[in-house]
């Protein structure tokens, strides 16, 4: 290692702060595990992770049910341990949803204990984020030392995608937690060659694989072939520890698949998600292998574009264009790419620094390479695979990267200050701190007036910070104006490098996100939802091209709930769960567009058909906002709810949900999340209103949309698209030919207990 400037001016103590000491008396060299703690890191650390809880608690409730879908689910394994178990959309246990129920599980504990509302589902996910910010450090110290540790927790923390997903319900937060801890374990495991902490791992893995199927074992790859290149011990032992890993991670994973894949079928829920009623069919296909090639079978707006080529799957492209750009471009820059091009600097300048080690026990740059390359081995082979996954593709998946871009940058900042008296390291460190200034510069300009204030400001100080940098790492070693210039220079660098992303979390924290498809910080052009552009309106955002209603319409509207008592309706009226009232449905192909205009194919309606007030189901519901459940169709729903098993049916997961977190009662999804699940069968469907188990079926005012539209996606008859989708459409229009309706509350609703004279 080259000489540095000595470090007693350091924000970055040096990894084994006795190595000189160590080698002068043969000694094994101290880590930073093992050297004592600095008075001020205790303090610093409790202050990292109470800023970093404040971020994820603050202004919580804004949010309401978030994402329906699953707080449905949430509501329902509160209910029933069946629904728990299963991750079953309603009590009535009809249909579960499209992923394994790990994440749903803290979350329906919680308002077991605590009542149902805003706060008892979304306080475990923000523990969750404190958690992984917690794992994160423990991780990075072991090798670099509380600073280096403090800093990739504060990138983490300040990862705009990171502030919105440990603040929202859907499975990706429990996700990254978990695999954070998996690399947390390998590494452990490299550190000795520990059985133990490797079978932890495994069993880790298992249960990410618990929480969003298939996408748990992407970092399986590099992490497996690092240990078993590098572990510290003969070859069969390694291949024996990492045999023993599958085998806890085949254990964890798989007791539930087991279960699930042998308990009758008549006797469980349908499993959602899946066109034959099979969760290994869920995993290799619409969760598994369809979302690399875009052959999701029962999906909607079709596959990835390929330099503006039809998508795969004959879906026109619905889920924007692929490619090694992909991360960063307009509606996905901002969200997870702030620090990125620091973080691959980072992960070559490690691994250049600290190559030369050899494999051993004690070698502190051994482990500190084996660090580079877990971590960066995550990071690239994730990133790879979102850059070119050609199905189904939103935004906020960016979060798993999150704590391998933020344990790059710390890690990576820490070597580099160490070697900062050599040309090469204090080249490379200022380079990069104006780069990351330079591309803050740009993603600010993406979001039209958007701070602009605060882009230039990032701009010059970064290259101010560079210069002191470059400049203070040339000054005399042992110059005390040198160090005070480079502890100054180094701040100020930091501080450039996060104001932006800290920005866009101040932002995703003031108002609320709903709905499935959301994103981090303000609109910008070219962002948005599958095929559109985002756009910004009277307060509110919307989408142009996008799906019906938009993620992030209108979000002023999000229901303000409390803790531990039950959302309450916000400022514009929004009920819980249901869709703010900002933003505007587009048509399917060939129908009339509204505000929002042109629909996802088979996102709502059939060809020819007129655009409903929002899509596939009452006003303001639609596929990925759930409609906005009136007082009058709560208290229908809540009348002699006790005599049925389920108080209502509507198509589509999103606008069944609405009705049921408003009205606590169960309320069947026709069709799972897409309505294109064939579930139930229009015999089933018709056996459950014989025996009178369900009361109300819910369809929507304005004709030629959803179950009752026209032709759908992929050709399919009626309805959403997907083979199932022609499942509800047949519902649909069996009830509406059979059974009278009524208005209530400004939805349409059937009673299936009445009906229409001669009619069986």
């Amino acid at each position: 290692m080259t000489t540095a400037v000595p470090p007693l001016d350091s924000p970055f103590p040096e990894r084994g702060p006795n190595a000189a000491a160590d080698a002068a008396t043969g000694q094994a060299p101290s880590t930073a595990a093992t050297a004592p703690r600095p008075r001020w890191e205790r303090p610093a650390y409790l202050a990292l992770l109470l800023g970093t809880a404040a971020l994820l608690l603050w202004n919580l409730s804004a949010s309401g049910y978030a994402n329906s879908f699953y707080s449905a689910a949430v509501q329902a394994g509160s209910e029933s341990w069946k629904a728990f178990f299963f991750g079953s959309s309603d009590a009535g246990n009809s249909i579960t949803v499209d992923k394994p129920p790990a994440a749903l599980w803290p979350m329906a504990l919680s308002v077991r204990l605590f009542g149902l509302g805003s706060w008892q589902i979304l306080v475990p996910q923000a523990l969750m984020g404190v958690g992984t910010t917690a794992v994160l450090y423990a991780a990075v110290r072991r090798q670099f030392g509380p600073a280096a540790a403090l800093l990739s927790g504060a990138t983490f923390a300040l990862t705009p995608v990171a502030a919105l997903m440990f603040r929202f319900n859907n499975p990706d937060a429990l996700l990254t937690l978990l695999l954070t801890v998996t690399v947390y374990c390998v590494l452990r495991a490299l550190d000795g060659a520990h059985t133990k902490w490797l079978v932890l791992a495994g069993a880790v893995i298992g249960l990410a694989f618990l929480t969003k199927t298939l996408q748990a074992f992407v970092i399986l790859p590099p992490l497996a072939l690092l240990y078993a290149v590098c572990a510290p011990t003969r070859l069969r032992r390694r291949l024996g520890q990492l045999l023993l890993a599958g085998l806890a991670m085949v254990v964890a994973g798989g007791w539930w698949v087991a279960i699930v894949e042998l308990w009758p079928a008549g006797s469980r829920p349908y499993i959602g998600g899946s066109q034959n009623n099979s969760f290994l069919e869920l995993t290799l296909g619409y969760n598994g292998l369809g979302r690399i090639s875009g052959d999701e079978v029962g999906s909607v707006g079709g596959g990835a574009r390929r330099a503006g080529g039809a998508g795969a799957g004959g879906g026109g492209g619905g889920w924007g264009e692929t490619g090694i750009d992909r991360l960063f471009s307009a509606n996905i820059g901002g969200q997870i790419s702030w620090l990125l091009p620091t973080a691959l600097i980072m992960l070559v300048a490690g691994l250049v620094i600290t190559w030369r080690a050899r494999r051993a026990t004690d070698s502190v740059e051994s482990m500190a390479r084996a660090a580079f390359l877990a971590w960066g081995g995550c990071l690239l082979i994730t990133g790879l695979i979102f850059s070119y996954m050609q199905g189904i593709f939103h935004e906020y998946y960016t979060v798993a990267l999150a704590p391998f871009v933020a344990a790059l940058v710390g890690m990576g900042v820490a070597v580099l200050w160490e070697e900062r008296g050599g040309l090469a390291a204090s080249l490379t460190l200022s380079a990069t701190v104006a780069l990351t200034a330079w591309w803050s510069y740009v993603l600010l300009g993406r979001a039209s007036g958007y701070l602009p204030w605060l882009r230039w400001t990032v701009l010059a100080a970064g290259l101010l910070a560079a210069a002191g940098l470059l400049i203070g790492s040339r000054w005399r070693p042992g110059s005390r104006t040198g160090g005070r210039l480079l502890l100054g220079a180094a701040a100020l660098g930091v501080g450039a490098a996060l104001a932006g992303p800290l920005a866009y979390c101040l932002t995703t924290v003031d108002s609320g996100r709903s709905g499935s498809i959301v994103t981090a910080g303000p609109a910008v052009a070219g962002g948005g939802g599958p095929g559109g552009m985002r756009f910004k309106r009277a307060g509110a955002e919307g989408f142009r091209g996008g799906f019906p209603g938009g993620p992030q319409g209108g979000t002023q509207g999000a229901p303000q709930g409390g803790f531990p008592g039950g959302p309450q309706g916000g400022p514009q009226g929004g009920m819980p769960g249901g869709a703010p009232q900002g933003g505007q449905a587009g048509a399917a192909p060939g129908g009339q567009g509204g505000q929002g205009g042109q629909g996802v194919p088979g996102a709502a309606g059939g060809a020819g058909g007129r655009g409903a007030r929002n899509a596939m189901g009452g006003p303001g519901g639609g596929l990925l906002n759930g409609t906005k459940a009136s007082a009058e169709a709560t208290a229908a729903l809540r009348a002699n709810a006790s005599g049925y098993t389920w108080a209502a049916a509507a198509v589509g997961a999103q606008n069944a949900a609405s009705y049921q977190l408003a009205s606590g009662e169960p309320v069947m999804p026709i069709g799972g999340f897409n309505g294109s699940d064939p579930s139930p069968t229009l015999a089933k469907f018709q056996e459950y209103v014989k025996a009178g188990k369900i009361h109300y079926f819910i369809g929507q005012n304005d004709g030629g949309t959803g179950a009752e539209g026209g032709q759908g996606a992929r050709g399919g008859a009626g309805g959403p698209g997907g083979p199932g989708g022609g499942t509800s459409s047949a519902i649909a229009e069996w009830v509406k030919a059979g059974f009278k309706a009524t208005t209530i509350g400004g939805a349409t609703f059937y009673d299936l207990t009445a009906p229409v004279s001669g009619t069986s």
